[in-house]
């Protein structure tokens, strides 16, 4: 992909570029997270986008028409952004609502939300300190994409090494088995789904340091290139099968075909198309794979 790339655009491969790409992919990263936890449990959280659009509007009307110090921005931001990703939880393990189903009612209202509060127009002109956070670096390396390493790192280990991420392996290996073993599967769905929309926050206040203004329709898509990077990195759509790691890639992949695309002048709609079509590729390749192993299994 990034020969084909590299000989359509004469300035694909340049240090800048895979900044760039970096940069892209640093944001959607972090809600990728998110979206693999709720995965790893069998659901799926399509209000990311929308969490993280809410959170980048909900923080410059903050920062702007309340004068409000960054730090208690941020916590304030965060705690709401938790409670929009715990009622995707109570709406799927108390009200049996279908995962796809609850969060989409919440990505779509929380999506109107933003532009009432906002009335369709972008809010800026808040303090440019904020700003100063997506433009920084540190020997080089964009703020914002050490941060999203920082994440990477510890939810890696979470999964792999506390109780936590082997409840969630657990929840979506066998749903059942897990409850007669003790585990409470409605705690660990809530959480997962409280995480998934507390990293989106973070996401959304990342979005609004890079971009300093807090458009309404901040974050549209997010949800699809977050599934499509977690399925790519091998995240089974079922649940329990997948390593965060291998996200990562999913990832990297997504923000080279994006990024690509725009150098080579590709439109919007062109881009649309082909994100739609790698998703369903790589679901089919999961589901097939899944299959071909199963009947491994059952030969030997």
């Amino acid at each position: 992909m990034i020969a084909i790339f590299s000989f359509t655009s004469k300035n694909f491969f340049r240090t800048s570029t895979m900044f760039t790409i970096l940069k892209q992919v640093s944001i959607t990263g972090i809600v990728c997270i998110g979206q693999t936890m709720v995965m790893l449990t069998g659901g799926i959280d399509l209000s990311v986008g929308s969490v993280a659009g809410v959170s980048a509007v909900t923080a410059a009307i903050f920062l702007k028409s309340y004068n409000l110090p960054i730090p208690v921005t941020c916590i304030l931001v965060l705690i709401l952004s938790l409670i929009y990703g715990l009622i995707s939880g109570f709406c799927v393990t108390k009200l049996n609502m279908p995962p796809l189903i609850a969060t989409l009612g919440v990505q779509t209202s929380l999506r109107g939300l933003a532009y009432i509060v906002t009335g369709g127009l972008p809010v800026y002109g808040f303090t440019k300190a904020f700003g100063s956070f997506a433009q920084g670096s540190i020997v080089g390396i964009p703020n914002q994409v050490i941060l999203t390493i920082i994440l990477f790192i510890i939810f890696i280990y979470a999964l792999a090494k506390t109780t936590l991420g082997r409840y969630l392996y657990g929840v979506g290996g066998n749903e059942e088995a897990s409850r007669l073993s003790g585990i409470g599967v409605t705690k660990i769905k809530l959480m997962a789904y409280g995480l998934s929309g507390f990293l989106a926050g973070i996401a959304g206040l990342v979005l609004l340091s890079r971009t300093s203004s807090g458009q309404p329709s901040a974050g549209s898509g997010y949800e699809m290139d977050a599934i499509t990077a977690v399925v790519l990195g091998g995240v089974s759509l079922n649940g329990g099968e997948g390593k965060l790691h291998m996200v990562v890639i999913g990832m990297l992949i997504m923000g080279v075909l994006t990024t690509g695309m725009i150098m080579c002048g590709i439109n919007d709609y062109v881009q649309q198309f082909v994100k739609g079509i790698v998703l369903i590729l790589a679901v089919a390749y999961s589901e097939i794979s899944k299959k071909i192993r199963s009947r491994m299994i059952v030969t030997e």
